[in-house]
């Protein structure tokens, strides 16, 4: 008994699963490729330059975002679109390798494919276009070192107030009227935060840290690590910190198998308290004698773990976040705990 390979179909479907959906030609694929790039450009094609218009998103996250630039609105719109996708993908490698221009990328793109649709309905085939614009692409590249008015020398990199003059021009875009204040600012960051290898620049190693109840003129540069949270407790400021950073709850130790307390009088209720509140203080003393007087927590502080803290004249800040956790050992050279025990002599 003979049977159909392809189910029954032939050509192309016959060949893939059931449900895929096979489109050529221009009418079905290379004009619908060319509308959902245009609409992805017409999205922040109001957003581009230093009068440009915010946009308002709001993620999957109920995350509200309030911003011009191209790459945080592309990135959080969650395209779908496979040709809108190689738009996206586009302007996060613009962000990556330059840092600035990915609304560009994106409008750029967008109008030139919208120039390319006129042609295909004039009757030119796509191959014809292609030659076109690599024709195009090779007479820019070659009239574009003519176009430079200035180029910086190496030197500028470690001097603040040259850095600051080549900045302004790309502020400007994006915080028209504030250039002169943040080109300060951020050449004086960017100069602490260089290291002699200029190619090695880290640019995490530069944060903005939002405080309210100032202006944007109250901005300033501080050398070293700011976390815009108050510590808990009552113990604010240490000098010569010697940094323990623990990952996981600073509380009393909980088993990680359920079991069950036989409790037949209040003595024994009593004596039980007692037995956690003597096992948690010997465990904080014990940290407290290895020289660590800054504890970093990355999650919750119970409020016994931080009357022992008091006691011992610890420091108590915690971080939820595992990324300021990241930064905070990588500035201090400790290392992430994730066990409530003494810290060893490398671990701070």
């Amino acid at each position: 008994m003979a049977r159909s390979l392809t189910g029954g179909s032939f050509g192309v479907q016959g060949m893939l699963k059931e449900g895929t959906k096979h489109l050529s030609g221009l009418e079905e694929a290379t004009f619908k490729n060319i509308e959902a790039a245009k609409q992805l450009s017409s999205c922040v094609r109001t957003s581009l330059g230093p009068n440009g218009m915010n946009k308002m998103v709001i993620n999957h996250l109920e995350k509200l975002f309030v911003t011009n630039d191209a790459a945080t609105i592309v990135g959080e719109l969650e395209v779908q679109h496979p040709a809108a996708k190689l738009l996206v993908m586009a302007s996060n490698m613009q962000e990556v390798e330059v840092g600035d221009g990915t609304n560009l990328v994106v409008v750029l793109a967008g109008e030139l494919l919208s120039q390319a649709e006129e042609l295909l309905k004039s009757g030119l085939h796509v191959s014809e276009i292609i030659g076109g614009y690599k024709a195009a692409e090779a007479k820019a590249l070659a009239s574009i070192d003519s176009l430079v008015t200035h180029t910086s020398p190496p030197a500028v990199l470690h001097d603040a107030p040259q850095l600051a003059s080549a900045l302004r021009s790309v502020i400007a875009s994006k915080q028209w009227g504030n250039e002169e204040l943040f080109a300060a600012k951020i050449a004086e960051a960017c100069t602490i935060a260089m290291p002699a290898d200029p190619t090695k620049f880290n640019p995490d190693n530069i944060r903005v840290a939002k405080i309210l109840g100032s202006s944007v003129l109250g901005t300033t540069v501080v050398r070293g690590m700011c976390l815009p949270r108050s510590a808990l407790g009552t113990i604010k400021e240490v000098q010569g910190a010697r940094v323990a950073v623990y990952g996981i709850p600073l509380d009393s130790a909980t088993t990680e198998t359920k079991g069950t307390v036989l409790l037949k009088s209040a003595a024994d209720l009593k004596n039980y308290n007692d037995s956690e509140e003597a096992a948690l203080e010997k465990t904080i003393k014990a940290i407290r004698d290895t020289g660590v007087n800054l504890i970093v927590c990355g999650q919750a502080v119970g409020e016994l773990a931080l009357h022992f803290c008091e006691k011992f004249g610890i420091l108590v800040l915690k971080c939820p976040s595992k990324f300021e956790l990241r930064r905070i050992c990588r500035t201090t050279g400790a290392a992430n705990l994730v066990r409530l025990d003494p810290p060893a002599p490398d671990d701070t």
